[in-house]
């Protein structure tokens, strides 16, 4: 049976801190899917097709990653690709409390589903999305906590 992940977020943007734990991930994994999600009641900085744009060109020398985006739950999701995991970055003590709350539903909501939890590098631990979205939002250099791999002059938001 094919062990397919599932890296739930709104990844806006997506972080160093985000490609490192997908990339620590591969190994044990056949496929991992970052899943997009998106809410309609939520107002993004970045468009989602842009976020998925990035996040397909960090990975496009990686076969087993692939790019989805989904509204919903993400143990719907998980039932419509086959997906076995769950995965998850921990930066924090209180990520650990938040994620757990979180990880015991999905298994109560979908029992063979199992969630992986992987420490962030310890030069990740302050990186988080919203950090790095007010830096962008007032016009800093957020190029240290975006994956090397972007041009950081399509990170400007949208009017």
């Amino acid at each position: 049976m094919e062990r397919i992940a599932i890296f739930p977020g709104s990844f806006d943007p997506f972080t160093v801190g985000h490609e490192s734990i997908v990339n620590r991930a591969i190994p044990l994994f056949d496929k991992i899917i970052i899943m997009i999600g998106y809410n309609s009641n939520k107002q993004s900085f970045f468009p989602l097709e842009k976020r998925a744009k990035w996040i397909n060109e960090v990975f496009k020398n990686e076969p087993r990653v692939e790019v989805e985006t989904h509204e919903g739950l993400t143990v719907d999701f998980c039932k419509q690709v086959n997906a076995g995991y769950i995965l998850r970055g921990l930066r924090t003590s209180a990520d650990f409390e938040y994620e757990r709350a979180i990880a015991q539903i999905n298994k109560k909501m979908l029992p063979q589903i199992e969630s992986v939890f992987l420490l962030t590098m310890p030069e990740h631990t302050p990186i988080n999305s919203s950090i790095v979205r007010d830096i962008i939002r007032h016009g800093g250099d957020a190029s240290m906590f975006l994956p090397a791999s972007l041009n950081m002059s399509e990170f400007k938001p949208d009017k």
